[in-house]
């Protein structure tokens, strides 16, 4: 019995160290992987950078369009389509033989 109790006391000390190293490590593994700059964040800072870059590019594109439309009635040859277009477009006025299609606001063909 004597002996039964020297050995459980001798195993107290690393079995307690052993359990509080355990606790130690699964708080920084799981702050490693789950934290405000683990592994999952990671992950979710990736997918959000290429949706924001999916939306760069669809902004450079609408800007590219609208760069060619802005150099047709810039300077000194001026497109008469687009200018008569334009014109209507702001002034709310259609000639009589035209067919309006009304889009949703905010879509462009």
């Amino acid at each position: 019995m004597h002996r039964l109790r020297l050995f459980l006391r001798s195993l107290i000390l690393p079995v307690t160290l052993f359990c509080a190293a355990g606790a130690v490590a699964s708080y920084f593994v799981w702050h490693g992987v789950h934290g405000q700059r683990g592994l999952k964040t990671g992950e979710e800072y990736e997918q959000k950078l290429a949706q924001l870059r999916l939306e760069r590019d669809m902004l450079k594109l609408q800007r590219m369009q609208w760069e060619s439309r802005i150099a047709l009635i810039k300077g000194e040859n001026i497109d008469a389509d687009i200018l008569d277009e334009e014109t209507r477009k702001s002034l709310g006025r259609v000639h009589k033989n035209e067919v309006v299609i009304l889009l949703p606001e905010g879509e462009t063909p």
